[in-house]
């Protein structure tokens, strides 16, 4: 099928992009405002480049690699910092979707091959805790008070689940009804529309069970998430924030006296590390995570390898031998 050049330039072609997002491609608010977000510098840069009406079949592979410069040695963000590879990687990839929906839509441009990702180092991919430091962690709230006991209930869930952090704060308090069996001994399962509006399961341990039962059975109110921001006055506005979340997690990673920075991913990172260390298979945890391609998965082949490592050391006796 012949391509055809369009006459609007590369910023009319943005809102249809972000309904195909939506409509087609069924992305996530979140998602869609990251890619409008980075879009938007990409219209700024042509601006700024003296080509705001540049057209879709004049981009060229020099208009991307100036760009990358400018990502690279010019763009600030709003702390005055430059931007690291990984974001500058973002970036990329949005201007990457763009290319593939004009050329769905037979549109004469260039092809998103030509966007070359930033090289990153992988030993800084992942960043993950001891499962000691987890239980230091777990052990810093105070459970005699509302918020404590929330922020116990919310830890134990994150390491239980291996949830994202916009799908915990997601949750409804009427989604747990099934807590009320309380045999101790069970692990529970709970279907959650996880990232690109994807049905999982995930799993509740007795022991985070134990925790979220004792937590709901401490509300005295009727609202309708699963766990609510109690300094917040205004009804409509009980829903605890990712912000709120994360703030909650640095504070306490610092009260437990651990040295590195610790996220709510992070605690993803240590559920997917723990599983793999225990023996899990690359493809359980990718279903465990919701990962929709094993290859965002295999950031934690460090695990494996390691223990590969471990098991040639234990029952490999080659190290033993004597020369002949």
């Amino acid at each position: 099928m012949s391509l055809r050049k369009s006459n609007q330039p590369l910023r009319a072609h943005i809102v249809p992009f972000l309904d195909y997002c939506e409509v087609e491609k069924g992305l996530s608010n979140n998602t869609q405002r990251n890619y409008h977000q980075y879009l938007k510098l990409f219209t700024d840069w042509l601006k700024i480049s003296g080509e705001p009406d540049l057209l879709p079949h004049q981009l060229s592979a020099e208009h991307i690699w100036d760009y990358r410069l400018y990502l690279a040695r010019t763009y600030k963000t709003n702390r005055g910092e430059h931007l690291g590879k990984k974001s500058q990687n973002y970036y990329l990839i949005a201007l990457r979707a763009f290319l593939n929906f004009l050329s769905d839509r037979d549109i004469d441009t260039l092809p998103s091959t030509k966007v070359k990702l930033a090289k990153q180092k992988n030993e800084h991919a992942v960043s993950f805790l001891e499962v000691r430091d987890i239980e230091k962690m777990l052990a810093v709230p105070d459970t005699n008070t509302p918020a404590g006991l929330r922020d116990r209930a919310i830890m134990e869930l994150f390491f239980s689940s291996g949830m994202r952090i916009a799908e915990l704060t997601a949750l409804n308090a009427d989604q747990f009804s099934f807590l009320d069996d309380k045999r101790i001994d069970r692990t529970y399962e709970l279907s959650i529309v996880g990232k690109g509006k994807y049905v999982r399961t995930i799993f509740i341990s007795p022991r985070a069970a134990v925790w979220l039962r004792t937590y709901l059975a401490s509300r005295k109110d009727m609202y309708k998430p699963l766990f609510v921001n109690a300094r917040t006055t205004t009804s409509n506005n009980r829903r605890l924030s990712p912000r709120s979340i994360q703030k909650m997690i640095a504070r306490t990673a610092l009260l437990a006296g651990l040295s590195k920075k610790v996220t709510p991913h992070t605690l993803r990172h240590t559920y997917a590390t723990d599983l793999l260390g225990h023996g899990a298979d690359l493809r359980s945890v990718q279903e465990l995570l919701g990962h929709k391609n094993v290859a965002t998965t295999q950031i934690y082949t460090h695990v494996t390898n390691k223990r590969l490592r471990d098991i040639h050391e234990k029952f490999h006796g080659g190290s033993d031998l004597h020369e002949a």
